[in-house]
């Protein structure tokens, strides 16, 4: 890697996520020297689907990029470079001539493709598709989505026709605008979500475009995690864009997860569980996805992902949907004012349940409830809820790779919830640590863009970086743990029993 100019001793990390834009001053240290956020609008047009106004996500992550940079009294000259971090499947389609989108971007939540999911299990594409991608079929991903968009928005099939549409996932769309439409731009790690892209051979897939529908004209060139990768002056002076990568793989290096066996996980507005596992892909048979972590020169490593669709949203709709507290910061007293769920558990399955169930008909569900129930047992069972899920993932990493985790990394914001973490401790077994930064999702990207133009030299330093915040070690009975997941299981079964719809 080259080494870095002497005046440019900060990285610009760009964390643009599902709810929010946040960007992120670090020094050479690793530390966090300024940083701002801005929320965005949520459009939920009908049920099941979650759109974005891409201009939204641009605009506030170009206003909160500028005020970093203004708290922090930092100079575009004396940044060494911007990496960026996103929300991954997001998918968005654009008009190369005037930069303008043909519809709202469909958020990765979005379930309006099940059907056509369901059709492609039908027609026995599944084994082909995650022989190629890593993935299940599911309408997480952005094939399905785009080909919605190419059946579904006029604009869209005529832009296609004439080779003027552009197709990408947020980090394209990011640097589509930072580079003013010079390039269009993916990394692997964000190629390998779209259901598009053969994992092995590091290209778009011919058979599965073919699939799709999709013509190969819309895709962006497919680029490194780290490197070169682009220039920007959008903030008032030339940066290079150095490391893209998808929030999870991001979250992985920001934890130092640089080993096979090494394993974070990511409490956001879902949970996102990630395990190294080197050099080879490896095939799942229990329903993870296998996924590209990261290029860097010419090495690719890949992980094992479990992706839970709802952890912090839960919390969201006790505070916005039903009321039962002002902040949700406020949940963990709340919980923590009863001494169990009182029999109370909480399947937050609003968007379906992703792995290792990867049922999209799944809904939620709060059974056990009594006349003795209240508003504690109820968030105590929403809390717990979230815990469950990352202990089914990690059951199904275990007996995929004959593991047994000796410890499971955390970062984002609900991790700062300690009664949350002794849960997933005690519903685990496993000794669960927190870091001193929990935002290891910006803090990777950064590492990633730091790591390409030489502020750091090796991953050696970057390890080295990484401190223990608290350990939450497992404190409930054997026996205990038993009979919790007991009733969860029972209340799991019950939100996927099928209903009419």
């Amino acid at each position: 890697m080259p080494p870095t100019q002497p005046n440019r001793q900060y990285i610009l990390a760009l964390d643009q996520g599902t709810t929010s834009s946040r960007a992120i001053l670090f020094d050479r240290q690793g530390r966090q020297q300024a940083s701002a956020q801005r929320e965005f609008r949520q459009h939920f047009p009908q049920p099941g689907w979650v759109e974005h106004d891409p201009m939204d996500l641009w605009r506030t992550q170009l206003a909160v990029a500028r005020q970093a940079l203004r708290r922090g009294g930092v100079g575009p000259g004396e940044v060494a470079a911007i990496g960026i971090t996103n929300q991954r499947e997001t998918t968005l389609a654009w008009d190369r001539t005037t930069g303008r989108p043909v519809h709202p971007a469909i958020v990765w939540q979005d379930r309006r493709t099940t059907g056509i999911c369901d059709r492609l299990r039908r027609d026995g594409a599944a084994a082909m598709i995650q022989e190629k991608t890593g993935l299940i079929i599911d309408a997480y991903f952005s094939a399905t989505k785009l080909q919605w968009m190419l059946k579904q928005v006029p604009e869209a099939r005529s832009l296609a026709r004439a080779g003027k549409l552009a197709f990408g996932t947020v980090d394209s769309w990011l640097l589509w605008h930072l580079t003013g439409g010079r390039r269009h731009l993916t990394d692997v790690s964000n190629a390998a979500r779209t259901m598009l892209f053969n994992i092995h051979r590091l290209e778009w897939d011919e058979e599965l475009l073919r699939l799709f529908g999709i013509p190969r004209s819309v895709l962006p060139e497919v680029v490194p995690t780290a490197g070169e990768l682009a220039e920007t002056s959008v903030l008032g002076g030339a940066i290079p864009v150095g490391g893209v990568a998808g929030d999870q793989q991001a979250a992985l290096f920001g934890q130092a997860c640089f080993r096979p066996g090494m394993a974070k996980n990511t409490y956001g507005t879902g949970c996102f569980l990630v395990l190294n596992t080197g050099a080879k892909p490896m095939t799942s048979r229990n329903r993870l996805l296998t996924t590209i972590a990261w290029k860097i020169g010419d090495r690719v490593e890949y992980a094992l992902e479990g992706s839970v669709f709802i952890a912090g949203a839960v919390v969201q709709w006790l505070r916005d949907g039903l009321g039962l507290i002002r902040r949700a910061a406020d949940i963990e007293a709340l919980a923590a004012s009863v001494p169990d769920n009182g029999g109370v558990f909480l399947v937050p399955a609003f968007s379906g349940l992703g792995a290792p169930h990867w049922d999209s008909h799944a809904r939620g569900l709060v059974s056990g409830l009594t006349r003795g129930a209240t508003a504690a047992h109820l968030a105590r069972a929403a809390l717990e809820g979230i815990a469950f899920q990352v202990r089914d993932v990690v059951a199904a990493m275990e007996a995929d790779t004959g593991l047994r985790l000796k410890e499971l990394r955390v970062d984002g914001g609900a991790c700062a919830n300690n009664l949350l973490m002794q849960t997933q401790a005690d519903l685990l077994g496993r000794t669960v640590v927190r870091p001193q930064f929990i935002e290891t999702t910006a803090q990777g990207a950064a590492l990633l863009a730091g790591l390409a133009v030489g502020l750091w030299p090796a991953r050696d330093a970057i390890a080295a970086q990484w401190q223990v915040d608290r350990t939450f070690a497992p404190a409930l009975q054997p026996s205990a743990r038993r009979r919790m997941l007991a009733g969860w299981e029972l209340a799991r079964r019950r939100a996927c029993e099928p209903v009419s719809r």
